[in-house]
C-alpha cells in the first residue's frame, strides 16, 4: 500500500506500444494527414481573413471553428507523433492535466461552435428577414467567444474533478494522450464515482449540444418543404449540406467512444483514432470543396498571386 500510495509525478502513455511492428508506419500516416488538417483550416482561415465577401456570419462561424480544431490537434498530435518515434513516452501529471483540459475544452468548443452554426443556418432559411439584424457580425463574436466559455468552464470542472486528488501505481496511461477515461481509473480513491460523474458531463454535452442541431433542421426541413420551387429547395439544402455532414462525422466518431459501453471491450486507443485524427481532416475538406462562395475566393487569390509574379 505504501508504494501504490507513492505520490506520482509522471504518467507513462502505453499508446501505440502494443503495434511496435506498424509505429514507423503510423507516423507517417498521422503526420501526412496532420499536415493536410493544418493546411487546410489554415487555408479556411487565410481566405476568411482576405476576402471581404466571407466576412459574414457563416464564413466567421467556419473560421472559427477551423481556428478551434487547429488548437485542438495542436494539443494531442505533436506529442503523439513524438512519442512514435521514441521509447520514451512519459508526461508530467502537470503536463497531462493541462493537455486534459484543452482537449476537453477544445472539443467542447466545436460541439458549441458547430451548434451555433446550425443556429445561423435557422435563423437564415426559417427568418431570411429578420437575419441581417439577428446575425451580425458583432453577435457572431459574442456567439464564439460563449462558445469557447462554455467549453472551457466545462472541461475545467472535470479536469478539477479527476486532478484533485493522488494518483496510484502503476503510472501508465493506456491511450496515446491523457485520455479522461484512462486517466480517472488511476486515482487511488472514488474513480468509479469520478468516472461516472464526468462521464455523464461528456455526455450530456455531447448529447444536448447534437439535440439542439437535430431541432434546428427539424425546423430547417420543415420551412424547406414549404419552398414552392425545386430551385429554391436545391439552394436551401446547398447551403446546410457541408454542415450537416461534418456534424455527422463529428458526432458519430465521437460517439463510438462517450457512449460505448464500459463492458464491451476494444481498444480505446484505435478507437479514439477517427475523432482525433479523421474528423479533424475531414472539416476542412468538406466544408471548401462543398462551398462555391470559398473556392472562388481561393481562385481570386491564385490569380493575384499568378499576376504578381508576372
Amino acid at each position: 500500500m505504501t508504494i501504490n500510495q507513492t505520490v506520482l509525478k509522471e504518467f507513462i502513455l502505453v499508446g501505440f506500444s502494443a503495434y511496435p511492428n506498424v509505429q514507423a508506419f503510423l507516423f507517417v500516416i498521422f503526420f501526412c494527414l496532420y499536415l493536410f488538417t493544418l493546411a487546410g483550416n489554415l487555408t479556411i482561415m487565410g481566405l476568411t481573413w482576405v476576402d471581404r465577401f466571407l466576412h459574414t456570419p457563416m464564413y466567421l462561424f467556419l473560421s472559427a471553428l477551423s481556428f478551434s480544431e487547429t488548437c485542438y490537434t495542436l494539443t494531442i498530435i505533436p506529442k503523439m507523433l513524438a512519442d512514435l518515434l521514441s521509447k520514451s513516452r512519459g508526461i508530467s501529471v502537470t503536463g497531462c492535466g493541462l493537455q486534459m483540459c484543452f482537449f476537453l475544452g477544445l472539443g467542447g468548443t466545436n460541439c458549441i461552435i458547430l451548434t451555433l452554426m446550425g443556429y445561423d443556418r435557422f435563423l437564415a432559411i426559417c427568418n431570411p428577414l429578420r437575419y441581417p439584424l439577428l446575425m451580425t457580425n458583432v453577435a457572431c463574436a459574442q456567439l464564439v467567444a460563449s462558445a469557447w466559455a462554455g467549453g472551457f468552464f466545462v472541461s475545467l470542472i472535470e479536469t478539477v474533478l479527476i486532478f484533485r486528488g493522488s494518483f496510484c501505481s502503476p503510472n501508465l496511461i493506456k491511450h496515446f494522450f491523457c485520455h479522461m477515461r484512462a486517466v480517472v481509473r488511476l486515482t487511488c480513491r472514488d474513480s468509479d464515482l469520478t468516472e461516472f460523474i464526468v462521464t455523464v458531463i461528456s455526455v450530456s454535452g455531447l448529447l444536448g449540444t447534437f439535440l439542439l442541431i437535430l431541432l434546428t433542421y427539424v425546423f430547417i426541413l420543415s420551412t424547406v418543404l414549404r419552398i414552392p420551387s425545386a430551385e429554391g429547395k436545391q439552394k436551401a439544402f446547398s447551403t446546410c449540406a457541408s454542415h450537416l455532414t461534418v456534424v455527422i462525422v463529428h458526432f458519430g466518431f465521437a460517439s463510438i467512444v462517450y457512449l460505448k459501453p464500459e463492458s464491451s471491450g476494444g481498444d480505446d486507443t484505435l478507437m479514439a483514432v477517427p475523432y482525433t485524427v479523421i474528423t479533424p481532416f475531414l472539416s476542412p475538406i468538406i466544408f471548401s470543396l462543398r462551398n462555391k462562395d470559398m473556392k472562388q475566393a481561393f481562385r481570386k487569390i491564385m490569380r493575384k498571386t499568378d499576376a504578381l509574379k508576372k
